[in-house]
């Protein structure tokens, strides 16, 4: 296993760090220290560099793009409606920074932290462990909380997030890496990438894209992805079935370790990719975040996938308890398994 550190840029006068892990299989995960960005996950096929995700090249490249590509979202991942909730009996009321909600942990969310990083290995592992005392001035929610975000790569080719906090006082923490997939040879379009999804439900939307606190059965719609669909071919269902042109949704799905939520593939068979989270919630996004001229075209190259507990899950019971306490730290975990299949 191996592990580097190397300079990236700087913002604001600072240093930013790319940290490099690699196992003893040639597979390389980089992290950037600002906005604990996961900015490759290539694996080697038989000698061949094979990138899973989307990145950028550039410190300047992220900092010009609107679409948190593989950042760490927080301290809550998702639309906040009306940019408020009630804790203890008090309403708190969080950047509105998207039309009448937040969105995202809000204008200074855990995308904007230039993390302290340290790295670490053992015999089978290699890790970058990410830091930041996040103060409540910082981004206008209760609690001073120390955040910890570490990734793991270890020689099965598997890449696990673990996000911890503690707080002084009670808030809010669901935060999630907003990855983009495309396992596709040569990452063009959706047309050569499958994605399965185990869930008979998604949340209903308003026109904002804040749940309305009902479920709606996915079986029978073009959201239905309990078999391995083509993302291509689900859009263009998507399309006839309600004029939509593309996935920005959310499933409810078992937590689990042990089982994967979801699974992503390329047509041809070669490799798959299973999602797991301790979560109950995976949001979907279809998008090109790298060209904006065919964003408008509605033409895509990825798939972004959040798992998280349920978007807006505050301010709607059963939806999951998303509350950080003193005294009471919490982890979450996502891991993501790579599997090459052969030619």
């Amino acid at each position: 296993m191996k592990v580097k550190e190397e300079v990236f840029g700087k913002v604001d006068g600072e240093r930013v760090s790319r940290y490099t892990l690699t196992n003893n299989h040639q597979t390389r995960v980089a992290v950037i220290s600002l906005g604990a960005t996961l900015q490759e996950f290539v694996v080697n096929e038989n000698g061949t560099a094979r990138p899973l995700t989307i990145g950028l090249k550039t410190l300047a490249d992220y900092q010009n793009n609107g679409f948190n590509i593989s950042q760490t979202i927080g301290r809550v991942a998702g639309r906040i409606g009306g940019a408020q909730f009630e804790l203890d009996g008090q309403t708190y009321k969080v950047d509105m920074n998207e039309e009448t909600h937040s969105l995202h942990g809000g204008y200074h969310g855990f995308t904007k932290i230039n993390f302290a990083g340290q790295l670490e290995k053992t015999d089978d592992t290699a890790s970058v462990v990410l830091t930041h005392h996040v103060k409540a001035t910082d981004d206008h929610y209760p609690g001073n909380i120390a955040l910890i975000v570490k990734f793991t790569l270890d020689d099965q080719d598997q890449l696990s997030i673990d996000f911890s906090a503690q707080t002084d006082a009670p808030t809010l923490f669901n935060p999630t890496n907003h990855v983009y997939w495309n396992v596709s040879d040569g990452q063009e379009g959706l047309d050569q990438q499958w994605l399965q999804i185990h869930s008979d439900q998604q949340l209903e939307f308003d026109a904002e894209k804040v749940p309305t606190g009902r479920r709606l059965p996915v079986e029978k719609t073009a959201y239905d992805f309990n078999q391995p669909r083509n993302l291509q071919r689900a859009l263009d269902e998507l399309a006839v079935e309600n004029g939509k042109v593309e996935f920005d949704d959310a499933y409810e799905v078992t937590p689990s370790l042990n089982e994967p939520v979801a699974s992503l593939g390329d047509v041809g068979g070669k490799r798959r990719v299973d999602v797991y989270s301790d979560r109950n919630g995976l949001v979907i996004f279809t998008a090109d975040p790298v060209n904006g001229a065919k964003q408008d075209a509605h033409q895509y190259n990825s798939v972004a996938t959040e798992a998280q507990t349920l978007p807006d899950a505050i301010n709607h019971p059963g939806f999951g308890d998303i509350t950080l306490r003193p005294n009471y730290p919490a982890t979450y975990h996502i891991m993501f398994a790579y599997q090459y299949l052969g030619e």
